[in-house]
């Protein structure tokens, strides 16, 4: 039941911003910038994380949340050190992301040649 929840939940998430694209003139950067500000919003109102609890992956892994776990972050540091944790806890939280990201983006540009498009 947990891996139906969790497609369900993600695929839910994925819909709304397919909806977005196809019936909206918003660009998809907005549409990103959007995700994670709601995840960020939800996550520190305290809202994302019954829904964590719920699908698991299915939340966790679309842009909110990424948002949520920035949210998460700052609310533990700010818990641990006070108003500093505000600038450090979501660099903190999501440090292990950021540098997988930075990681993989090394690999492929080092094993594949940038190109140019044929028109």
């Amino acid at each position: 039941m947990n891996y139906l929840w969790a497609f369900l939940v993600g695929g839910g998430l994925c819909l709304i911003g397919q909806l977005l694209i196809d019936l909206t003139k918003l660009s998809p950067a907005r549409i990103l910038v959007a995700y994670v500000v709601a995840g960020v919003a939800l996550g520190g109102m305290g809202l994302y994380t019954p829904l964590v609890e719920f699908a698991g992956a299915g939340a966790t892994v679309p842009l909110t949340g990424f948002g949520y776990l920035l949210a998460d972050g700052v609310q533990k540091a700010v818990a641990e050190r006070g108003l500093l944790g505000i600038f450090t806890g979501g660099f903190t939280a999501a440090a292990a992301g950021i540098a997988a990201v930075v990681m993989f983006a090394l690999i492929v540009a080092t094993l594949f040649k940038r190109g140019d498009k044929m028109t």
